[in-house]
């Protein structure tokens, strides 16, 4: 119940960001709101919730009542242009007390559950985008299918690095992935990496900039998390 407490009011937060364009009185959207789809469908709570958690959707007045008087509300998919101007209006997402956006980044020597090696402690060059996680997390695995989209937008860029740092060990790791597909580079047994670096919270997100800097980083999932990733990682492209 707190979380959803928590949840509605960000969510009545952004919506309040967009109060000019999309006029929402002082209605509290709650599991009791009647939000319909575009095609005039209503959405059970759990339904539009987890959408506007992928940030893809925005939510707005319908400017029509159910039969009883009760305001209804419209859940509609965002263009390009909406979502950004969508996004860059909600709050930045949380930052990490362990990554200090601007802070040189004090890397090391991994290597992911197939072997490959990587030397953070030399990012020069190369973009590392790192997901702090484990298995059992909610928010670690309600983001993946996110992630795998931002992975995609990248494929043939072989500057941006993409490592996700799991607290799970190899075994567990096989036998999770089976059923659910993380295209992320994953290191196995990351606890020692998390300790290192003072992560406490997950899932964490941090950016590493070509030069070695954080550029951006977050602890938790917002409806904005992996925006800010793919921005930060566009800014540091430049």
């Amino acid at each position: 119940m707190f979380k959803n407490l928590i949840f509605i009011a960000l969510l009545f937060t952004a919506l309040f960001g967009y109060a000019q364009e999309n006029p929402i009185k002082k209605n509290v959207l709650n599991e009791q709101s009647v939000v319909r789809g575009e095609d005039g469908l209503v959405y059970p709570f759990n339904a539009w919730k987890k959408l506007m958690q992928t940030g893809k959707y925005g939510i707005k007045n319908r400017k029509t009542v159910t039969e009883s008087g009760q305001p209804e509300y419209l859940i509609y998919e965002l263009s390009a242009e909406q979502k950004s101007a969508y996004m860059d209006k909600i709050p930045k997402p949380r930052a990490s007390d362990s990554f200090r956006e601007g802070d040189l980044f004090n890397g090391l020597k991994i290597t992911d559950m197939n072997g490959n090696k990587y030397d953070l402690r030399d990012s020069t060059g190369k973009i590392f985008v790192l997901n702090f996680w484990f298995i059992n997390c909610p928010p670690c695995k309600r983001e993946i299918p996110q992630l795998n989209e931002l992975v995609a937008k990248y494929k043939d860029n072989k500057d941006v690095v993409f490592l996700a740092i799991a607290l799970d060990e190899k075994y567990d790791l096989k036998s999770f992935l089976k059923s659910t597909a993380f295209d992320y580079n994953i290191v196995d047994g990351g606890s020692y990496i998390a300790n290192k670096y003072g992560v406490k919270g997950y899932p964490t997100h941090v950016v590493v900039d070509k030069k070695g800097y954080i550029a951006f980083s977050t602890l938790g999932l917002a409806s904005n998390t992996i925006y800010w990733v793919e921005k930060s990682i566009n800014e540091s492209l430049k």
